[in-house]
């Protein structure tokens, strides 16, 4: 599997370039399709690293790196003109992985780039950590949902039933079914317990008008749906 690198740069030329010589290497390379809506693009995506410019349209690259960060702990290298000692401070405080000023030679850049991806993949095949919903990020580390700027946390068993109806794709999933998934990852639960875990779930996702994304279909089952 190709190793997909997100890149968050709005000059197209360095992109075009960026992305000419990753693809040299066999690196997929992706990035966003709108500036205000980066976290939308960055989960479809679920890039293997996120590569980001300090200077962007309507947010800059640190806002973006504090977003990422609340959901995932993927390799981030910023990618910057502004070559001041507390900008790389606050880059390697938010969490980011390195940072390369401009300008750079493309050979050094992905001798980071791959540095890194040893150091974080190595042994392991890479997954991602979060789930997009109705434009809320599911974390799956540690059971919070994110949107707009709010945050719910779920228990371990509200968060695996959303979860499940989450990956069913728009399907139903049955009572019994989702009774036997949470047996099966030793968590004890009888038809109350579910009806119970259903309503708490519902209440929690009302605070970000999300409660009627859980549809009953009467008599079959629990379904997610696009809202």
């Amino acid at each position: 599997m190709n190793m997909n690198i997100f890149i968050i740069e709005d000059d197209a030329l360095l992109l075009g370039a960026l992305r000419e010589g990753l693809s040299q290497w066999s690196y997929e390379v992706s990035s966003p399709t709108d500036f205000g809506r980066v976290m939308d693009d960055f989960v479809e995506q679920r890039p293997h690293l996120v590569i980001i410019d300090i200077q962007l349209p309507k947010f800059d690259g640190f806002h973006w790196c504090r977003e990422i960060r609340a959901v995932s702990k993927v390799p981030i290298i910023f990618l910057s003109s502004r070559d001041h000692p507390m900008d790389m401070v606050m880059a390697m405080n938010l969490g980011a992985d390195d940072y390369v000023p401009k300008p750079f030679h493309m050979d050094v850049l992905i001798a980071k780039v791959q540095a890194i991806l040893r150091r974080t993949y190595t042994y392991e095949e890479a997954s991602s950590d979060v789930m997009e919903w109705n434009q809320a990020i599911l974390d799956l580390k540690s059971g919070e949902i994110h949107k707009d700027g709010k945050t719910i946390d779920l228990t371990k068993n509200e968060f695996f039933i959303l979860s499940a109806l989450v990956k069913s794709n728009n399907k139903i999933i049955s009572r019994h079914e989702l009774m036997q998934m949470l047996w099966d990852d030793d968590q004890f639960i009888n038809d109350n317990t579910l009806t119970a875990n259903i309503t708490r779930l519902r209440q929690k996702l009302s605070y970000l008008n999300l409660a009627d994304g859980i549809v009953t279909k009467k008599g079959l089952g629990y379904m997610a749906v696009t809202l």
